[in-house]
């Protein structure tokens, strides 16, 4: 883990925490879990990860969580969660990555957001009623 007085890699989840990508470590590694973290060396093609996969300075990474889907390279190391501005300090995201996050942004804004009418959560009787006859049944 430690070499010269540096550090040399970390796990992944553990990264992906301190990175702020995940809440908690048990996001990360479910994330993982289910193939949403992936790693590209240069010249090679994207891999899913484990969460104990060692995590190196230089690596791409591809991200996918609730925020959107980021491709990065990784800056630096930390095994601790600090402020925002130090996490960011440990990546830097592509340019594609922001372009391709702010078209899906944008996206999303056109599309109408529905909201419940019903102020108990569920419809009544006659709201269902309307309904069926607002969808043809």
């Amino acid at each position: 883990m430690y070499e010269n007085g540096k550090m040399s890699s970390v796990r992944m989840d553990k990264w992906l925490w301190a990175a702020r990508f995940f809440k908690t470590r048990a996001l990360a590694v479910k994330a993982c879990d289910l193939g949403r973290v992936e790693v590209r060396k240069p010249g090679a093609v994207w891999q899913p990860v484990k969460a104990s996969r060692d995590v190196n300075v230089g690596e791409m990474v591809k991200v996918k969580n609730d925020s959107g889907e980021f491709e990065i390279e990784v800056l630096g190391l930390s095994e601790v969660r600090g402020s925002a501005t130090v996490a960011q300090a440990l990546y830097r995201e592509t340019d594609e990555s922001k372009e391709q996050r702010k078209a899906l942004a944008e996206a999303r804004k056109i599309v109408p957001v529905y909201e419940s009418v019903w102020e108990s959560g569920r419809p009544t009787k006659r709201d269902r009623r309307t309904l069926d006859r607002f969808r043809g049944r």
